[in-house]
């Protein structure tokens, strides 16, 4: 019952009303009608319909075996939409997924961020883990040499997103990652992960608002100013990198 009610949290959350039209103007600045896109924790599968509803292709990847009938429900039918039960790593294996049954959007790969985490932000102090499951590790290289180079590339996966770009060597035109507050340790692994891959500058989106921080895109050394600066006081957030235009 508990699995439940986390799910259902989730849903009212993610797919309350006007929320799509919000995302679909953020998106639209990356994806248009036939563009790639790899929904990298895409849990119940709201940022899979902007894409698709974009007229993008997407591939949905969500390890969550209480979620994935929700994400099917909700964007399984839409012809431009593959949904894989699989986890991103910087490897091809298998790993445990702790799972958070009340609130399922935080469920994790990543052990330190899991164990530091309420230390950390208080938003997360009555968070609890309370299950495990072995899940199948796919990474963006193999996805890319399956499915083609994104146009976008959306990464949710709680703390995990610097071991998600570990598997990736080649740059992509755009991208996000999550952020919390309290793990920038993270982020800064991302960006740094990045500026090895190509030139790529920076934005920023607070918690689930659909609107850009910054009036203009930013380098890497101004973003970690903001991070060092307390990031506005925000819980959480997405940071969006795109390669810089010639």
């Amino acid at each position: 019952m508990r699995g439940w009610l986390g799910v259902a949290r989730s849903l009212a959350v993610y797919w309350r009303p006007g929320r799509q039209r919000g995302l679909r103007r953020l998106y639209g600045e990356f994806v248009g009608p036939g563009d790639l896109v790899f929904d990298v924790g895409a849990h119940v599968g709201d940022r899979t319909a902007a894409f698709a509803t974009l007229g993008a292709r997407v591939i949905a990847l969500e390890p969550q075996p209480a979620v994935l009938p929700w994400l099917r429900r909700r964007v399984g039918r839409h012809p431009g939409v593959t949904i894989l039960e699989e986890a991103v790593g910087r490897a091809v294996g298998t790993a445990t997924l702790a799972v958070s049954s009340a609130h399922p959007t935080v469920s994790t790969l990543a052990d330190d961020w899991r164990r530091e985490l309420s230390d950390r932000n208080p938003s997360f102090a009555g968070v609890r883990w309370d299950a495990a499951v072995e899940v199948p590790v796919t990474t963006l290289d193999l996805l890319i040499e399956t499915y083609g180079v994104p146009r976008f590339c959306k990464i949710d996966v709680e703390g995990h997103e610097a071991e998600v770009l570990a598997g990736l060597s080649r740059p992509v035109p755009a991208l996000s990652v999550e952020f919390v507050t309290g793990t920038f340790e993270v982020t800064r692994s991302c960006v740094a992960r990045l500026a090895e891959l190509g030139s790529y500058e920076y934005n920023v989106v607070l918690g689930e608002r659909r609107r850009f921080v910054f009036d203009r895109w930013r380098a890497g050394a101004d973003l970690e100013i903001w991070f060092d600066g307390g990031a506005d006081g925000a819980s959480s957030g997405d940071v969006y990198a795109r390669l810089r235009r010639p």
